[in-house]
């Protein structure tokens, strides 16, 4: 089953900014379809194998911050291609 997940990441602490830069890399670095904007980062794939991933990489940031606010949005179908109609 194909899966779009949407991610913001967002550590509550000063310097919050290279935290953010090494899970994106992380993300880029995956077999997953990744695609980014200025507010959140979409990833596609597999739903299982994205969410294991997902949940990996996520706990490896827990690790590494003090504090941290994941929200994430999960629709069941690849949204990659999605263009706008109008």
């Amino acid at each position: 089953m194909k899966a779009s997940i949407e991610l913001t990441m967002s550590p509550l602490q000063d310097d919050y900014e290279q935290h953010i830069i090494d899970f994106i890399k992380t993300l880029r670095e995956s077999e997953f379809t990744v695609l980014e904007n200025p507010l959140a980062t979409q990833v596609y794939g597999e739903f299982v194998p994205l969410m294991e991933f997902l949940t990996r990489e996520m706990a490896r940031s827990m690790e590494q911050t003090k504090a941290v606010l994941f929200y994430m949005k999960v629709v069941k179908t690849d949204r990659s291609d999605y263009e706008p109609f109008f």
